[in-house]
């Protein structure tokens, strides 16, 4: 069988794509949301423990999409970008990457370092015998500072996809579109 190249992404990178922004959203919108509920109600440990539960749902896609994306690597750029455009673009998915394999990472150390109990998926996870709030705050301002951070990312992301669907009017953005008329890959 002779060697296609494929113009779009494997439909699981799509898949996965997808579902990481609906994760995103919910940890976003859950943390963003937290203050409605009152502290230390069960709404408010819900609220905390969605949080905590789907940003460790995200560390995990983006550990599969990674793996996928060894498989099957990105399709070639479409546009007729320049090349700043196409290092800024592969820039920007490399910050994606970090940030949401890091934000998780910082999220649970911080809650491993504070020493007391807290939920993930509705199961108590172990805590450190030797608690260190001060190193468990530090960390939490830094996974702060970086969530902030990720606003920017995401929006510069989609903004990108915008530009490229309706002013450069190419197919970068449907690539990445869920359809039954892509060419699976073999």
């Amino acid at each position: 069988m002779p060697d296609c190249i494929y113009t779009t992404y494997h439909r699981w990178q799509i898949r996965l794509h997808w579902l990481t922004l609906v994760l995103l959203i919910i940890v976003y919108g859950t943390i963003e949301l937290r203050g409605l509920a009152v502290r230390g109600s069960w709404q408010g440990k819900m609220v905390i423990m969605t949080h905590f539960s789907c940003g460790v749902l995200v560390f995990a896609v983006i550990c599969l999409r990674l793996l996928l994306r060894l498989r099957y690597p990105a399709p070639p750029p479409l546009s007729l970008a320049r090349q700043w455009q196409h290092r800024l673009s592969s820039a920007v998915h490399q910050l994606l990457y970090l940030l949401f394999l890091s934000l998780p990472v910082m999220g649970v150390a911080s809650r491993y370092l504070r020493g007391q109990p807290w939920p993930l998926f509705g199961i108590l996870m172990p805590v450190t015998t030797r608690p260190d709030p001060g190193l468990s705050r530090q960390i939490i301002r830094w996974h702060e500072t970086l969530a902030d951070a990720g606003y920017w990312l995401i929006g510069l992301h989609a903004l990108a996809a915008i530009i490229h669907h309706f002013l450069l009017r190419d197919n970068t953005l449907r690539r990445m579109l869920p359809s039954r008329r892509v060419p699976p890959h073999p």
